[in-house]
């Protein structure tokens, strides 16, 4: 085994600075010095402020385009340890960590954190028939759309049974990209159906294993009698009912293959809860007027649009109230003589034409005459409101008015409401709350009342209670709640509930005037909030410990007491200062290492925060780096190395660290158990360890185990598995690219780059925009071809060394297919060149692709087989052209053991303009079919030929005619 121990800077030194543990998949720096951590959706965010300065920083965690709140996370926004578990998409974003101790300006940093995740692809078939030649015949073309929701942007794969469908092998087939959609959408289409084409359609997506996300796909069968649902509803679109009855709703399936699934749902809201679903029906019992709504009735198969019907569903009411409106045109809030007067009555009933409104006057009906004017549906009020104008009110018309609400071919009973008009019975309300009960004060958990009275006032109405903070509900999830008698009354009253209270009088069975309304404020009361709740604390013996138990919240916030306990015994000091935050500093020793315990008080209760202290115990735990960049280096002999790295988790706390212990097992037998000697370098908090495992066996997995080593004690072990993959593709994402390096013999050099660093005045004609996967944050090399480049300046770009022996498989060389993407856009693009460098006593250069010009606008693929005699090296080789409008970019680089998987066919070369072979000839041409053979037209032919031996590239052009012949490639002649 080999060792190699290295300690480079995890983080840049500053005040404060974001570290982070947990199941990152990826962390990288952006062009701000931020951090970027990628995290799959469902794992832990753990990220953890590190922070200096004296007295102690306090921390704050904060977060943009949402909130770090304490809803999302286990622990406080306050604590240095930000922990979120089972992280969600919506909770992605930038977050910061500020410290702050008075002295100076606060220190904030930051990192974003991308979600990552696939939804399972939702696939759905649409078909159309076309007439073609005047009728003569149909054509039938069906479209599969396969739409997914993913982070980053999935890779689509359409599959008819087993076999991948290639738009360029099958003229049958179209592969496109809608517009305007939701979501990643890639659509198949069918052009006038094959026999062939009833088969099974697979949609596979792709985020290529990022955070380990696994593919996802769906799969659909087409036959002939694939059609789309079709549906009837039992009923007629406007059911009414009477309170107390039963209604039964059948949805039933008139056509659709596959067979439909059929749900019901409720707008607005839920079904109600005594809803039942049996099959295609739905069924309600008892039904009550918070029931009505619009019932929708939905059948899905996938195939077309789904199939939908709407019932809307009325429930007579017997809720019916009245308004007495003084003179409007008066500004008058009571009644007098000579003025108009107003009654209104209303009954929440759906629907309104069917209730029948009657007027009595001390028992007698009502008509219209000049002083009484009766109306059906009055237009200043709520649509279905009737009123009695009483027009210059005399003494004759002070009487008991009625209103009587009946409703046609009902069993709900009459309804009626007596109002007495008279001198004494109207007056206006007077609102008031009771002395003291402004401010309502009642502890966590148990009950409060609000009250808020109408002491004066005929008739009185009830009372409505709202929260005055805009968007906040009451307690029972409604906006408003009515009470008869002024009285709120809470049950188990939470922290979540304080807050203040609005009570105004009811616009209803009273004066129809200018509202009266008060506020209540609830103060709920809870012991102290601390943090932590418990801490293992290690510390060398006879050095100074400090135990501080931060105080997030407390309501009230004046404490009354704190006292310090170790091992249960009361700690005699001064009394600390109840408005600073409680500390015990002092020297450990043997004799004083226990339990401490801090308990704060205010007058509601009392919390404690609890400290594990011991000296000259075990270090804390290694803490393994899950984000090293290409960790595998394949070695001679069919072996691999692999480069493990970790921090230490507060190396100072205990004695000093010398070293690890390192096992490497396999099925749970030790193959390696070697101590790890730091060499007088003591680990330091946030700085990266690093140690090479070599002669590992490929293609196996091992186990590896660390624990820490002190002088007196060795610390736990923890472990983890490393995997040899023989899949590196290299996105330049870490600053040490991969292991790529620059070559010194060249004129300049390539640079990393992404859309963030990218310099605001650079040509907009020329380069790309971001990086293969069309992100912002991703970064790519490229050749920068503005001044002081000039024509035919060359940069090279190498990658690592693969030791390989010269030795054979059993068909000869081992192969290897290296692949990766190219930009190329611009006036003036130069060359891209790849070499394969095999190293050996004179290392050669041999050339294995190339490109030249300008090549579009966007990034493309290139691949080929490489099959080296001994340790090699790719070298990607960027020649300037002629102007400043020529910058060429690399992406994605992949060395991978074995053949390329698409094979190198003259179908490849047709699509791709090229073939890779050790003798080639690359044509660029336009394919015309003639009968069932492959004939090939071809105007201003050129035929670059390219040859390890002959060294020599020949231009061959045909201007003046057209030429057709038959062409056959023979690799290797």
């Amino acid at each position: 085994m080999c060792v190699c121990v290295s300690m480079p800077s995890f983080t840049a030194p500053a005040n404060a600075q974001i570290v982070h543990s947990g199941a990152a998949c990826n962390v990288k720096d952006d062009n701000m010095s931020e951090r970027i951590y990628t995290i799959k959706e469902g794992d832990t965010l753990v990220l953890q402020c590190i922070v200096k300065g004296h007295p102690r920083p306090q921390v704050r965690w904060t977060k943009t385009a949402g909130s770090a709140s304490d809803k999302f996370q286990e622990t406080s926004i306050y604590n240095e340890t930000l922990r979120i578990e089972g992280i969600q998409r919506v909770q992605g974003g930038r977050y910061y960590c500020k410290a702050d101790n008075g002295v100076g300006v606060a220190a904030i940093k930051s990192i974003r954190v991308d979600v990552q995740y696939l939804d399972i692809p939702v696939l759905t078939v649409h078909q159309t028939i076309s007439d073609v030649r005047g009728s003569y015949y149909q054509e039938k073309t069906v479209f599969l759309r396969c739409t997914v929701n993913s982070n980053p942007p999935a890779r689509f794969i359409w599959k008819r049974g087993d076999m991948l469908i290639e738009q360029s092998k099958d003229n049958g087939v179209d592969i496109y990209e809608p517009l305007y959609t939701q979501g990643e959408t890639k659509v198949l289409k069918l052009k006038n159906l094959r026999p062939k084409d009833f088969a099974d359609y697979t949609c596979q997506v792709s985020v290529r294993n990022v955070c380990n996300i696994k593919d996802k796909s769906v799969t659909f069968r087409l036959t002939n009698a694939t059609s789309p649902p079709m549906i009837r509803l039992s009923v007629n679109d406007t059911v009414v009912v009477d309170p107390g009855q039963d209604v039964r709703i059948t949805c039933e399936v008139t056509a659709g293959f596959p067979p439909p699934t059929v749900t019901w749902s409720r707008y607005p809201g839920p079904l109600p809860l005594s809803a039942q679903v049996r099959g295609e029906t739905l069924i309600l019992r008892a039904v009550t007027p918070a029931d009505a709504g619009f019932y929708n009735c939905t059948a899905v198969n996938n195939v077309g649009n789904p199939a939908r019907k709407n019932v809307n569903l009325i429930v007579r009411s017997n809720n019916l109230t009245f308004q007495i409106t003084p003179d409007s045109n008066k500004d008058s809030e009571t009644i007098q003589m000579g003025r108009d007067l107003k009654l209104s009555c209303h009954v929440d009933a759906t629907p309104q034409d069917k209730v029948n409104y009657t007027w009595y006057k001390n028992g007698a009906p009502v008509f219209n005459s000049d002083s009484l004017i009766l109306l059906r549906s009055d237009p200043d009020m709520a649509p279905g409101t009737s009123s009695l104008e009483i027009v210059d009110m005399k003494f004759r018309d002070l009487a008991t008015y009625s209103c009587m609400a009946s409703f046609s071919g009902s069993t709900v009973r009459e309804l009626r409401v007596d109002v007495n008009i008279s001198q004494n019975s109207v007056s206006p309300p007077v609102l008031s709350v009771p002395p003291g009960g402004q401010v309502v004060s009642v502890r966590e958990g148990g009950n409060a009342e609000l009250v808020c009275l109408v002491v004066d006032g005929k008739p009185r109405p009830p009372i409505l209670w709202s929260r005055t903070e805009k968007d906040l509900l009451m307690p029972s999830g409604k906006p408003t709640v009515e009470t008869p008698d002024g009285r709120l009354r809470l049950k188990n009253v939470s922290r979540d509930m304080m807050g203040a209270y609005r009570c105004q009088t009811a616009p209803y069975n009273g004066l129809n005037i200018k509202r009266r309304e008060a506020q209540v404020q609830l103060n709920v009361q809870y012991p102290p909030i601390l943090d932590p709740v418990f801490q293992d604390v290690r510390s060398r013996n006879y050095q100074m410990v400090t135990l501080r138990c931060t105080v997030l919240r407390s309501n009230p916030p004046r404490l009354t007491d704190i006292r310090w306990f170790r091992n249960g015994d009361f700690i005699r000091m001064p009394m600390p200062d109840l408005k600073e935050t409680p500390e015990l500093k002092f020297k450990l020793e043997p004799t004083n290492n226990g339990s401490y315990e801090c308990r704060v008080s205010n007058t509601v209760g009392t919390s404690a925060c609890t400290f594990n202290v011991s000296g000259e115990s075990q270090p804390y735990n290694a803490e393994f780096y899950f984000d090293t960049p290409n960790p595998v280096r394949i070695l001679k002999g069919n072996n691999y190395s692999y480069n493990l790295q970790w921090t230490q988790k507060d190396p100072d706390a205990t004695d000093r660290i010398i070293g690890y212990w390192i096992n490497v097992r396999k099925n749970k037998q030790n193959l390696l158990s070697k101590q790890i000697d730091l060499k007088g370098k003591a680990p330091e908090k946030g700085v990266l360890m690093s140690y090479t495992v070599s002669d590992l066996k490929i293609p196996l997995s091992y186990e590896v185990r660390l624990a820490p080593i002190t002088t007196y004690s060795t610390g736990d072990y923890v472990s983890r598995i490393i995997q040899y993959s023989e899949h590196h593709v290299c996105g330049f994402e870490d600053e040490r690219i991969c292991g790529f390096s620059q070559d010194r013999s060249d004129i300049f050099d390539w640079t990393r780059q992404n859309h963030l660093t990218q310099n605001p005045k650079r040509s907009a004609n020329t380069g790309p925009d971001t990086d293969r996967s069309g992100t912002k944050e991703g970064y790519y090399m490229y050749i920068e071809a503005s001044r002081p480049r000039t024509q035919g300046d060359k940069a090279l770009l190498l990658s690592p060394l693969f030791n390989i022996t010269s030795s054979k498989g059993p068909k000869g060389r081992v192969p290897y297919c290296v692949s990766f993407y190219y930009h190329m856009k611009g006036k003036h693009i130069g060359t891209l060149n790849v070499y394969l460098r095999v190293r050996s006593i004179a290392s050669v250069d041999r050339a294995m692709w190339t490109k030249s010009g300008h090549q579009g606008p966007d990034w493309k693929k290139a691949f080929f087989d490489v099959t080296p005699s001994g340790p090699f090296q790719i070298v990607f080789e960027g020649i300037r052209g002629s102007g400043f409008e020529g910058d060429i970019a690399i992406d994605d680089v992949s060395i991978t053991r074995g053949e390329c998987k698409q094979q190198n066919t003259v179908a490849n070369a047709g699509k791709t303009g090229k073939i890779f072979c050790d003798f080639c000839v690359e044509i660029y041409l336009y394919i015309t079919k003639k009968h069932t053979k492959a004939t090939f037209g071809i105007r201003g032919l050129v035929i670059f030929i390219h040859s390890e031996k002959l060294q020599m590239r020949q231009a061959i052009p045909f201007f003046k005619k057209m030429y057709s012949f038959d062409i056959i490639f023979s690799r290797n002649k």
